[in-house]
């Protein structure tokens, strides 16, 4: 695994991993580091992917593609080409099914009207394994909590290339009340095609962070995909430090979503 410093963030206090993902955490105390990025090594197993999987690749590429061309007309000053890349990103998102279905689940489920909630949580299923998945995750083992958020970078993505670039955020609270210390990671990332590559190293960022009770510790990270979109989950390999010879023991970090699509949430 190959890492390397990144100019997206430096401060969470004062800006996000895309300029609007919050970073506050109440009633705890926080530390903050920097970002760096993990490139996911090329080997790993793969399958094959149906008609449907196939269209949702080529949908997801042209609205990254669409998003890219924006950005790029918007900072050149060209705002003609950016207000026609804008309507034409309006009507894709109301038009693409993805999006479509989950904004038909949302209201169907604030409706109660679970009959036609179980009907679009099929069709989205049928259409990707992903876009059910959430690009946040929660998770807590033995009172430690992992709480991950990411969000696709459009301006280090090429989509055309066949690169798409995501950041994570993970925030992790100690609830318990023993002090514990953070000394592996392991990450399990899967693309769109199925492919899975296993990430394994000491600490994160280069850190072993002891954390006492009722304090957190919080980093970003990010991780590019040749797809766009695909999954992370893990887990952090701690310890007890106020008995000698404690054993280890994993807290898992529940699986999240890594989509050019995103589901709509800013905050973790």
């Amino acid at each position: 695994m190959h890492c390397l410093n990144l100019k997206l963030v430096t401060d969470f206090n004062s800006v996000s991993l895309r300029g609007r993902v919050n970073s506050r955490v109440k009633d705890h105390s926080l530390r903050v580091n920097r970002i760096v990025a993990c490139s996911v090594p090329g080997s790993g197993s793969g399958s094959a992917q149906g008609p449907s999987q196939s269209s949702y690749f080529s949908r997801s590429e042209t609205y990254a593609l669409l998003k890219q061309q924006l950005e790029v007309a918007a900072k050149s000053e060209d705002y003609k080409e950016a207000a026609r890349l804008r309507d034409s990103l309006k009507l894709f998102e109301e038009e693409e099914p993805v999006l479509r279905l989950r904004r038909l689940l949302k209201e169907a489920i604030e409706q109660e009207r679970f009959e036609d909630a179980a009907k679009y949580r099929d069709e989205l299923k049928e259409i990707t394994p992903h876009c059910l998945l959430k690009c946040s995750s929660d998770a807590t083992t033995l009172g430690i909590r992992v709480q991950v958020r990411s969000v696709y970078i459009e301006s280090r993505s090429q989509p055309s290339k066949g690169l798409y670039f995501f950041a994570y955020r993970i925030r992790i609270t100690n609830n318990s009340d023993r002090p514990v210390q953070l000394l592996r990671r392991h990450w399990i990332i899967t693309d769109a095609n199925g492919k899975t590559d296993s990430v394994q190293g000491v600490g994160v960022i280069g850190e072993q962070p002891v954390l006492l009770p009722r304090t957190g510790f919080e980093y970003s990270s990010a991780c590019p995909l040749s797809t766009p979109s695909g999954r992370m989950e893990g887990d952090f390999e701690m310890k007890h430090i106020d008995k000698v010879g404690a054993r280890t023991f994993n807290v898992a970090i529940a699986p999240f979503a890594l989509s050019t699509f995103e589901d709509g949430i800013d905050t973790i």
